[in-house]
């Protein structure tokens, strides 16, 4: 399988924002991202469904993120509290049939309740603009 980004790109570590962080999703997240995706919504504020029904399970998914990452073939961050007390949320870069790349995102409800979801999007286009060698960049369901 090819990788997401050429060998002499820079991936970046992480994403610094007044309200949250962006860093990279680790088999180390699981209990706090678990809880998170326990309470996930979509862009409109409607519960969604856990990824995983099991924190066991949701840490083979975190191994396989990490390994992806590291591999450079697709990039999950975790959107995390300033202070890493709560994961908020999720932001992932994936490869694209039609694109460069495609750009998956979700919080929490809490977080979606606080209004990050439009932050935390807004941020995301700017930084995969600024930051990623990527030419055309597809938000999926958000693009519609």
């Amino acid at each position: 399988m090819y990788e997401l980004v050429a060998d002499d790109f820079d991936v970046p570590a992480a994403l610094e924002h007044e309200r949250f962080r962006l860093r990279m999703l680790r088999v180390d997240d699981v209990v706090k991202d678990f809880d998170a995706i326990c309470s996930r919504v979509d862009r409109t504020g409607a519960p969604q469904p856990p990824f995983v029904p099991t924190v066991a399970q949701n840490l083979v998914d975190l191994g396989w993120h990490q390994k992806e990452f590291e591999l450079r073939r697709s990039f999950a961050y975790t959107v995390i509290a300033p202070d890493e007390s709560e994961v908020l949320g999720c932001v992932y870069l994936y490869p694209s049939e039609t694109h460069d790349a495609r750009v998956r995102l979700w919080v929490r409800r809490s977080a979606w309740d606080d209004g990050l979801d439009p932050v935390l999007e807004g941020a995301v286009r700017e930084w995969v603009a600024a930051r990623w060698p990527f030419e055309r960049v597809t938000f999926e369901e958000r693009d519609g």
